[in-house]
């Protein structure tokens, strides 16, 4: 590559292809860059997703754009440095996304009638392996729940609709409460957040979404709260709990106004 081109225009047929050679190139030119492996690059990897889906609650179009060119830098990094060692390209990639994505809409492609995602990929495993085998170890614990409810969905283990979900979480709220001094609340209450999951999941949204919304609107809210107090010199340390719900309740109903 000419080093003394300042536009560092890295050509090629798609937005892709420019990315890999970009990265083959900080690969011969930048020491640090040189040094890194596929394991090393997970945190950045990690955090630049974290922060595309910061951008984009934070409703945020120029973050979003700056944070997916970064995440696209970690994926081109991922493949360039497993094309160093011959074991897939760019090419192989695309043929895998490709044909799997061929294989999960036979509607589209023309080869049959439309089938749930999950129901599609439990065909896809050998009949020795199990329903939840594979599951992917660094997810979060609501995600991992919300998979887990998903695979055994596909082969009919679920309820018919959110209402048999919503009966089981009060089951579960109810035998929470029950353990609350005893050695098994730590069980009955991880059994509450389970059933909350698969309520979220068959009510259509999904808990990591719901949770966030309500992490985002209790911390609006507290910070409204935190202003008043300001206001109307209380001091929210010595301020009673009656006090604090008061406050509470008259930024909720100004909030419904």
């Amino acid at each position: 590559m000419n080093r003394t081109n300042q536009s560092h225009h890295f050509p090629g047929p798609g937005t892709l292809d420019r990315a890999l050679n970009l990265v083959r190139f900080l690969r011969c030119e930048c020491p640090w860059d040189a040094q890194q492996t596929a394991e090393s690059l997970i945190p950045h990897l990690l955090e630049e997703t974290h922060e595309v889906v910061d951008a984009i609650r934070n409703g945020d179009h120029l973050e979003l754009e700056s944070e997916l060119g970064d995440l696209l830098l970690n994926l081109a990094f991922q493949i360039v440095v497993a094309e160093e060692s011959s074991e897939i390209d760019a090419d192989s990639v695309y043929a895998r996304l490709e044909s799997k994505m061929i294989a999960r809409h036979p509607d589209v492609f023309g080869a049959g009638e439309h089938q749930e995602w999950e129901i599609l990929k439990n065909r896809e495993r050998t009949k020795d392996t199990g329903v939840l085998a594979g599951l992917t170890k660094g997810l979060d614990p609501l995600t991992r729940s919300y998979r887990i409810q998903e695979r055994v969905s596909s082969v009919g283990f679920d309820w018919d609709d959110a209402r048999g979900a919503l009966d089981k979480a009060s089951e579960e709220l109810e035998e929470a409460g029950n353990a609350l001094d005893s050695e098994d609340f730590i069980e009955e209450v991880g059994d509450l957040l389970f059933a909350c999951v698969n309520l979220a999941r068959l009510g259509g949204t999904h808990p990591t979404t719901a949770l966030e919304r309500a992490n985002s609107k209790f911390v609006g809210r507290f910070e409204k709260l935190e202003k008043l107090a300001r206001k109307r010199d209380i001091d929210l340390s010595a301020a009673s709990l009656t006090d604090l719900n008061k406050l509470w309740d008259e930024i909720k109903s100004e909030e419904r106004q």
